[in-house]
């Protein structure tokens, strides 16, 4: 069809059932879709469909531009109260051996390690225990800012605020806005795991429950901060799961606007009580993502966790609705590899990710936490820039 988007050309193909073809059209007349709409994409849309659709939303809100920033993360603990089935990262407190506890100083010199490189953002989060509590947190924010006042402080997950406040006997509202006071910049995705009860007590029972998680989001995107969500998918979870998981996302959007980006995390089955629980397919990976990016239209970012599936499937990614790869990490998280992540050593120079971007003929944009551009890779060239052939240099996935 000459001169035809994407969708149009879709829409074409006589093959498409009723159902796939009210949903294209809904899309391309910006419709909101319905929840029936995203069961009826899990359940029925080919892979070839889905990229299609979300490929032209990525791209009408954001071109070929793709997005990471320079961060590092520092885990307090990986010691926890809590007994999440699906968790390979944390260690019981009556294993605490196996664990590590860092001190506020041991924080700080992860911090101070850092101050002769262009780092934006350190990513802090871990396990919960009683040490680590309002009072902990509000001296290390401030303490973080002192000695670096532009580093961005993305800090901590509803879970642990839940249990922070209510062990300090403060309201959210008040312990949000004592987190803001000390420092606290933007608040990772982090504890959203399944927001549906059905699952959620059943894999993460004991933490805060989908209203609590997103009422501390709430809270904070009224006191001028954003935030990020994630979906913890590939278990248990049925495909209504999900979409109910979406909804809830998109709903409170709609009220606050103050969610940056969503990210789908992708279960992974080593070390943890469901190792019995296979893991999803590529495609099914793939399938996720662009649905993500098709129901959530009050989204602006949809981002890979490039450590968790693996550099290959993360760019692959990119041609179905993502548009941020996170960042560098230069090796500092171990809440990936600990869970069996494709990439056993996550960390990747500046130079890496944006070599990756641009092998799939995409637009590489270092960016700091709130999306603000810091560095425009479209025309760099470092001194020993490799050429790459593009797509073809990707193996092909079949539906």
């Amino acid at each position: 069809m000459k001169n035809s988007s994407p969708i149009q050309t879709l829409l074409a193909d006589k093959s498409l059932d009723s159902g796939l073809v009210t949903i294209a059209n809904k899309v391309q007349a910006k419709e909101r879709l319905t929840p029936e709409d995203g069961v009826y994409l899990f359940e029925h849309a080919p892979l070839g469909y889905l990229g299609v659709l979300a490929n032209s939303i990525r791209e009408e809100k954001h071109g070929d531009k793709t997005y990471f920033n320079r961060n590092f993360h520092l885990e307090p603990t990986n010691v926890c109260l809590y007994t999440c089935t699906f968790c390979s990262y944390s260690r019981l407190i009556k294993k605490r051996e196996e664990g590590w506890e860092y001190t506020e100083e041991d924080m700080m010199e992860i911090i101070r390690k850092y101050d002769d490189q262009p780092v934006t953002e350190v990513h802090i989060v871990g396990g919960v225990l009683p040490q680590y509590d309002l009072k902990f947190y509000a001296d290390l924010f401030r303490k973080i800012k002192e000695h670096r006042p532009e580093l961005h402080v993305k800090a901590l997950t509803p879970v642990e605020y839940h249990y922070i406040f209510k062990k300090g006997k403060v309201s959210y509202e008040e312990g949000m806005k004592l987190m803001v006071e000390a420092g606290l910049d933007s608040m990772p995705g982090g504890g959203a795991e399944i927001f549906h009860p059905e699952i959620r007590d059943e894999i993460a029972g004991g933490k805060c429950n989908a209203e609590e998680w997103l009422k501390i989001h709430e809270i904070l995107h009224n006191l001028g901060k954003r935030s990020n969500a994630t979906m913890l998918y590939g278990h248990i979870e049925k495909f209504e799961h999900r979409v109910d998981h979406l909804e809830r996302l998109r709903n409170l959007q709609d009220k606050t606007g103050g969610f940056q980006t969503f990210i789908p995390l992708k279960f992974r089955n080593k070390n943890n009580q469901m190792s019995h629980v296979p893991e999803s397919t590529v495609v099914e990976d793939l399938r996720n993502y662009a649905i993500s990016r098709i129901y959530l239209d009050n989204f602006s970012h949809i981002k890979a966790y490039w450590p968790m599936i693996g550099k290959t499937t993360a760019q692959l990614s990119l041609a179905f609705g993502v548009n941020d790869m996170d960042g560098t990490i230069d090796d500092t998280t171990k809440i990936y590899s600990m869970a069996g992540a494709e990439e056993k050593n996550p960390a990747m120079s500046t130079k890496d990710l944006v070599h990756m971007i641009k092998n799939v003929n995409r637009h590489p944009i270092e960016r700091d936490t709130l999306y603000n551009v810091v560095t425009d890779f479209k025309d760099h060239e470092f001194p020993d820039e490799i050429k790459y052939k593009g797509y073809m240099d990707l193996p092909v996935i079949n539906n």
